[in-house]
């Protein structure tokens, strides 16, 4: 019978940690230009603020700033529960090593997305009101919400070395 520390301790295939290095580097790199990309609009904010014309709007500010709390926590409550262990056991048993890897993916991807999101609400503010601390403040916010959901490989290893079921003849358990 296995036990959950030998479900750690044994290595992936090789074609399921080729795919989870592949899946992984994609990933990784996708959330990090993402990032640069936050950067960028901060910095577009502040070289362009003097050619843009300043018009306070409460209503707008209140909306902004609003949807910018709840993209924030919407993304921390997807990928709360999209990597819930529960969750996860279920598609590894349902679509094993692969389907993990794919949901670790598409999870942490979406993640980054809302938080592109949330830069584009900050900038197009900006754009609007000519008040730049939108930006700022959501960019803040989006950098947050983007190392958040920064996919570590280790622990996407460790998902799939845990949750994944074994295939090796030696740890099926016998019939008694």
């Amino acid at each position: 019978m296995e036990t959950p520390s030998m479900a750690t301790s044994t290595k992936l295939s090789t074609s399921v940690e080729a795919e989870l290095i592949r899946r992984h580097k994609t990933t990784s790199t996708t959330v990090l230009s993402l990032l640069v990309g936050v950067v960028l609009v901060c910095v577009l904010a502040f070289v362009s603020q003097k050619l843009l014309i300043q018009r306070n709007n409460s209503s707008v500010e209140i909306v902004v700033r609003v949807s910018i709390l709840m993209f924030g926590l919407g993304a921390i409550a997807l990928r709360r529960t999209q990597f819930a262990k529960m969750r996860l056991q279920d598609i590894a048993a349902l679509q094993g090593a692969s389907g993990l890897i794919i949901t670790l993916q598409r999870t942490t991807l979406r993640v980054a997305m809302i938080g592109a999101a949330i830069a584009i609400i900050g900038f197009a503010s900006t754009i609007w009101t000519g008040i730049t601390p939108y930006t700022y403040q959501a960019g803040v916010v989006a950098a947050a919400v983007l190392l958040y959901g920064y996919p570590v490989r280790s622990a996407w290893e460790q998902a799939v070395k845990l949750y994944s079921p074994s295939d090796s003849p030696d740890s099926a358990e016998t019939p008694s």
